[in-house]
């Protein structure tokens, strides 16, 4: 059974079938309208030019009536864009425009299974989602968009709602006639306009999320080249670079890797999504990559950044989050996709290396959980926390693929993931369901604890030998109290010298003793050697007395829990003596030396959670942990 944390989320999930959307809307009549009709496509037409943000055009939007009563369809688009008129077959329409809502009135009532078509003209400058900016390197100027979460509707009219994909978009682009428009799909043709303008059309037959929707304007160059899966089938690659024949020399190895990498996917993941269409990149200047459907928006070609992005393809684009608590959906998976890109194609150390560094910053959310909660799910810093999203979400990734313990079945849960909501949206534990079916395991605890739950475990760890058997104690703690326990694998490696094993056991409660016997003598053991889980800083000592630097120091700490002093009394007097104070991520956040035999530490400011006390004497060092309410 999932724990308090799951459960909240189901009972949200049943309360709000809605929360695809943003849940934070203020006019509830008009959010409920929306649910009277599907998005069937978007077609935009819009004059754009590379020196502002400013844009002029239309945008039609194609909606099949779902529930009878619609006499007013609602889109979201930005109160300070200007709206001119919206047509419903030649006939212009009464509307309204307040509190970030276009509300048209119909003028009748369409029955279920009708298909409207409106027209939105309409022109502005938005103040989010489409951005223009200067790239001094290479002094291009550059007008994009980027949209997500919240922003399509600051610069079309739109249906900001997850759960509702568009069955296809249009975007046909008009720029003055030296410059490129990259957008979506396949470019069908560019037409001559008045005024030396260059009409770009992009078409794509893709379901597609509001937010994937994209557009960049500049003086572009285009690099395209095609990948071939096999001998009867290609994939075109295209790259909107700046037009400078130095910046294609300086990309051009970067960006043929892509083909690398679109093959890797595809192979571990499922078929490119798009492939009937494309994939690509457009140059942007500045602010963030971005994962736009078939054409991501690049600031450079970093072999990470690139294999993130397109990753995004299958984990965000084709599969795409349920709602913006169930974000690792996107970046988790994205993120875990670095990693398996340097594990297949660059080496294992690289490999190693990546993980080991996104564990570190995971380590630094000690009261952070992968699942955003609902109180949170309306902050962007909170939705793609770097730490969070990112990290945590791709390192319980690969804590999964060793709680399956087998590669085969691990990528074989991805692709059935991709195969059965292809085109749509998952949640977190739609994900869950589809890996318990195809391995056959129970994953509530895993689910509880790691992506609903917070924080991570610290371990104390003693051992000893007894006659033939070495004994193992272990102790657990955890950075968060919310969530007391983690159940969970607990991996050692056992040094005997001259060669060493790794052996497994399972821990499910705060204390556990482990037994194994042994004939050799054992020179020293290591907790999760392969840093499979996420652990924060734990101490491994042994308790047969060889250990000179964890001998014990004697002091005693109250009261824990501690409030606001905490009481330190050493058993030994005239020492010198160095004591810290260590957060569980490892950072000192406090040290003095003192020889005094009893001293008062005032820990008032400190966050709630847990800490551990550090005192060195000599080359003697012992760890004690407390808790600070």
């Amino acid at each position: 059974m999932l724990g308090e944390a799951g459960a909240q989320y189901l009972e949200f999930k049943e309360s709000f079938p809605g929360e695809g959307r943003d849940v934070f809307m203020e006019d509830s009549k008009s959010a409920t309208m929306m649910d009277y009709y599907d998005v069937k496509s978007y077609s935009l037409d819009l004059e754009v030019d590379n020196n502002s943000v400013f844009i002029r055009g239309n945008a039609g939007i194609l909606v099949e009536i779902v529930k009878e009563g619609m006499d007013t369809l609602v889109l979201d688009l930005a109160s300070d864009m200007s709206v001119d008129s919206v047509i419903l077959n030649t006939q212009k329409l009464v509307f309204s425009h307040s509190n970030d809502l276009l509300n048209i009135t119909l003028g009748y009532v369409p029955v279920t299974g009708e298909l409207l078509e409106c027209k939105v003209y309409y022109h502005g400058s938005p103040a989010d989602g489409l951005y223009n900016a200067n790239n001094s390197y290479w002094n291009f100027n550059v007008t994009w968009s980027l949209s997500e979460p919240f922003y399509a509707k600051n610069w079309f009219p739109c249906k900001q709602d997850l759960l509702d994909k568009a069955d296809s978009s249009r975007v046909f682009i008009t720029v003055p006639g030296n410059l490129k428009a990259g957008s979506n799909g396949l470019l069908r043709s560019v037409t001559n306009m008045p005024g030396d303008k260059l009409r770009y059309e992009w078409y794509s037959s893709y379901p597609i999320a509001y937010y994937l929707i994209s557009i960049a304007v500049s003086d572009y160059l285009d690099y395209s080249f095609y990948t071939h899966f096999n001998k009867n089938d290609s994939l075109l690659v295209q790259n909107y670079i700046y037009n400078d024949a130095s910046c294609l020399d300086y990309y051009k190895e970067d960006m043929d890797k892509s083909a690398e990498l679109l093959m890797l996917y595809s192979d571990l993941y499922t078929r490119y999504p798009f492939y009937n269409e494309k994939y690509g990149h457009c140059l942007i200047p500045s602010g963030s990559y971005m994962e736009h459907q078939t054409m991501s928006s690049m600031i450079d070609f970093n072999y990470g950044v690139v294999a993130h992005e397109m990753a995004h393809q299958w984990f965000g684009d084709q599969v795409t989050c349920a709602s913006w608590q169930d974000i690792w959906i996107n970046e988790g998976f994205a993120s875990y996709s670095e990693y398996i890109v340097l594990e297949n194609l660059v080496s294992e150390e690289e490999a190693d290396s990546w993980m080991d560094n996104a564990m570190r910053l995971a380590l630094e959310r000690p009261q952070g959980s992968v699942y955003v909660p609902l109180e949170e799910a309306g902050l962007v810093n909170r939705i793609f926390d770097y730490r969070l999203s990112y990290k945590k979400g791709a390192v319980i990734i690969h804590m999964l693929r060793y709680v399956l313990d087998d590669d085969d079945v691990f990528y074989d849960v991805l692709k059935e993931f991709q195969t059965v909501f292809k085109d749509s949206v998952a949640s977190g534990l739609d994900f869950k369901a589809v890996a318990e079916r195809v391995s056959g395991k129970d994953l509530d605890a895993f689910f509880d604890q790691w992506y609903f739950g917070k924080g991570y475990p610290v371990y104390n760890i003693s051992w000893t030998l007894k006659a033939d058997s070495l004994v193992i104690e272990s102790s657990q703690s955890t950075s968060s109290l919310s969530t007391p326990l983690f159940r969970m694998p607990l991996e050692f490696r056992i040094n005997y010298g001259s060669r060493d094993t790794i052996v497994s056991f399972y821990q499910d409660a705060l204390f556990k003793e482990f037994k194994l016997k042994v004939t050799d003598n054992i020179e020293s053991i290591e907790l999760d050697p392969n840093k499979h889980s996420l652990i924060g800083p734990s101490l491994v000592v042994s308790r047969a007395g060889t250990d000179q630097s964890s001998r014990d120091l004697g002091f005693t700490l109250y009261p824990v829990p501690v409030d606001d002093k905490l009481n330190i009394n050493f058993t030994q007097s005239g020492q010198r003596r160095k004591v810290r104070i260590l957060t569980v991520a490892g950072q000192m956040i406090f040290e003095t030396e003192t020889a005094d035999t009893f001293m008062v530490l005032d820990v008032n400011d400190y966050s709630s959670g847990l800490y551990f006390i550090e005192v060195t004497e000599g080359n003697s060092v012992k760890r004690a942990k407390f808790i600070r309410k």
